[in-house]
């Protein structure tokens, strides 16, 4: 009996041990999916930036063009 006892708590901490592997798998496949969307909305918030400052300098050279003539 004490036997069949021992072989289960071995055979349940192999378990464990797979399911541990899994999670830890898992857990650094989140951390690159979060950064990549972290490198992602950096360089969308840059093309933002990049594009209000276009259209900000060409709206004051349009107004200094306009107010010259």
């Amino acid at each position: 009996m004490e036997k069949k006892d021992q072989d289960n708590s071995l055979f349940n901490s192999d378990i464990s041990l797979k399911n541990d592997l899994k999670s830890d798998k898992i857990k650094t496949t989140d951390v690159n999916i979060l950064l990549n969307r972290v490198r992602l909305d950096e360089k969308r918030t840059l093309k933002k930036r990049i594009f209000f400052s276009i259209i900000l300098a060409g709206l004051v050279s349009s107004l200094a063009v306009y107010f010259i003539i």
